[in-house]
């Protein structure tokens, strides 16, 4: 892990951008000027970002870019959509390739400290888990002494494996692939026990399979992993119309406001006041994001709230079916939880 940001670390050093901040100041209106926002997405992901049979983007790291596009050109489908991979995504956004980086990346403390690059906020809770194959008939991860793993380069995956068997004395090799479908493609084809990487992201690619029954996910969850959007370092108007565009969607849902509803709430003189600052009826907030005050207004009518935007790609009537768990309302039980908006 600390040999890979390091090197990460040197490329950006290279490039001249690290610590650069001003490099990256007037992103907004870098964004303005060339008419829509380009967002690093993985390429492969079922229900965060892939494309779908009509060649349409679709998936939730989509959907949190397609919000900001909404919020700050006020069409969500002014997007630019850049296939990154886990290698070369950090550099991308560091050099100004991309605007954003919306590919269910892990917030960590290195990354934030070393790469030249700004987390946002959480846009999903998520966990590392391991998928086997169910002939070997490993019910736990200690069943796995041993084994070889298939792993994506550039992740925080290797890092945990690591750290978990270590801690317990067990031993692993490793297959490295770039590129997610030939990594599955090779644990399909034994050329490895088992499987590692974000849960959401194990469940996604084990849907695609044509006997996913073939390929159990085990019981064990080895690390945090919270994701979300990252921008480049040194323009904090750009990251707060990321960050508070994910927070607005969020708040949304709290609100009981949705894509259906929004116009009438929005023309509603006895909304809530919360309701009416979300939507941009009251207060002057647009302002200080130096946009108007009907930015959340546009990215909740033409994207949804967040609970829309999680049950259109991960919810029970998708391929996937991936419960909501930690990623429902805290007021729910769960942690997604959105500062005020005043």
């Amino acid at each position: 892990m600390h040999k890979r940001n390091g090197l990460i670390r040197a490329s950006l050093l290279a490039l001249g951008v690290l610590g650069a901040g001003a490099a990256h100041a007037g992103i907004l209106e870098n964004v303005k000027a060339h008419g829509s926002v380009r967002c690093g997405v993985a390429s492969d992901k079922p229900g965060f970002s892939i494309i779908d049979n009509q060649g349409k983007w679709t998936g939730m790291d989509v959907d949190l870019c397609r919000g900001v596009a909404a919020a700050v050109l006020g069409d969500a489908d002014k997007v630019e959509y850049i296939a990154t991979t886990g290698k070369n995504r950090f550099t991308a956004l560091a050099a100004g390739e991309i605007d954003v980086l919306s590919r269910a990346t892990s917030w960590t403390a290195d990354r934030v400290a070393s790469l030249g690059v700004d987390f946002t906020t959480v846009w999903f809770y998520d966990g590392q888990g391991f998928m086997t194959h169910a002939e070997d008939k490993i019910e736990k991860l200690t069943d796995l002494d041993g084994a070889t793993f298939c792993l994506s380069p550039g992740t925080t995956s290797e890092q945990n494996l690591a750290d978990y068997f270590g801690q317990r004395g067990l031993t692993f090799k490793t297959v490295v692939i770039e590129k997610s479908p030939e990594l599955f493609s090779a644990f399909q084809k034994g050329r490895c026990n088992a499987i590692t990487n974000d849960m959401s992201g194990l469940a996604a690619r084990r849907a695609l399979f044509p006997n996913p029954q073939d390929y159990p996910l085990l019981p064990e969850i080895v690390s945090k992993e919270p994701l979300g959007a990252y921008v480049a370092q040194g323009d904090s108007v750009w990251r707060n119309i990321v960050t508070w565009t994910a927070y607005a969607l969020m708040t949304a849902e709290e609100l009981g406001v949705t894509s259906d509803n929004v116009e009438q709430m929005h023309a509603d003189k006895k909304a809530s006041a919360d309701i009416q600052r979300l939507l941009g009826t009251d207060g002057n907030l647009g302002s200080a994001f130096k946009l108007d005050n009907d930015w959340a207004f546009r990215a909740i009518k033409q994207v949804g709230n967040y609970a829309q935007i999680y049950d259109r790609n991960l919810g029970p009537q998708t391929g996937m079916n991936f419960p909501r768990g930690l990623n429902r309302l805290w007021k729910d039980g769960g942690l997604l939880y959105a500062p005020p908006i005043r």
